[in-house]
């Protein structure tokens, strides 16, 4: 990771799903370009003791909050504590996210209703609370992580297609809403990027995939990072309501 082209010294940087994935590529580039990381993390205690462990030089930059977005009391309780301690943040990525994938006529509404509960509730909730925290300040970058699925829908992928749709809905609706403050809201829409996310597929359905990208190769989560931390830069100040794709031309 190189240093970007805009220093962070002194930003809080709130991240969701921080300690896994294309989350925890971009909580450590903030760590590495200055930022105090305040990463969350759902269930997943082994990435969260990994993430420690990957970055003991920054242990006194971050901190790690276990929370379920999607539930409004956790949410509305970890910013009084942010508020509390730091009374303001600048950037919010809102990066976590879950699939339940199934054929719309075979999916079962709890299937349906998690994944809009986790990925565009999730997104609201925690966007509404940063809100609220960078108008004291009027400044403020939000990042939203979304999928090329939004517009092109994949085969049993109702749930997280809506889900994303949803997300780049909001964001270009909160943008008008935020822009008069110095708020930026923007989304980022990443493609195939090799993580665990995309893991649980089966060979035959990964090289299908790899063939669909005219780049004939899956994104890295560093390349996820670098376009994340351009859009939550002073560089990208008259940038907002915009989704940047990081597809390889999908």
């Amino acid at each position: 990771m190189v240093k970007t082209m805009d220093d962070f010294q002194g930003q809080i940087a709130v991240v969701t799903g921080a300690t896994r994935g294309i989350g925890k590529s971009i909580a450590e580039a903030f760590l590495q370009n200055g930022a105090r990381v305040i990463g969350l993390y759902s269930g997943a205690v082994d990435s969260t003791e990994q993430f420690i462990q990957d970055n003991k030089s920054n242990r006194d930059n971050f901190e790690l909050f276990r929370c379920d977005v999607s539930n409004e009391s956790a949410v509305t309780d970890l910013f009084r504590t942010i508020e509390g301690k730091y009374n303001s943040i600048e950037i919010l990525i809102n990066n976590a996210g879950i699939r339940n994938d199934s054929l719309l006529a075979l999916m079962k509404a709890e299937q349906w209703q998690r994944v809009i509960d986790v990925n565009l509730t999730g997104t609201f909730l925690m966007t509404k609370q940063a809100v609220l925290l960078m108008m004291k300040n009027k400044y403020g970058r939000i990042v939203n992580i979304t999928s090329p699925v939004a517009r092109l829908g994949f085969t049993g992928q109702a749930n997280y297609s809506a889900s994303k749709a949803g997300q780049i809905a909001l964001t270009k609706t909160l943008a008008r809403e935020t822009a008069r403050k110095k708020i930026t809201v923007n989304a980022l829409s990443p493609g195939f990027i090799s993580t665990d996310f995309i893991q649980d597929l089966d060979k035959e359905q990964l090289s299908s995939y790899k063939k669909m990208v005219p780049m004939r190769r899956f994104g890295t989560p560093e390349e996820v990072a670098d376009a994340v931390l351009f859009l939550a830069s002073k560089k990208a100040g008259y940038i907002t309501g915009s989704v940047l794709e990081i597809t390889g031309g999908l």
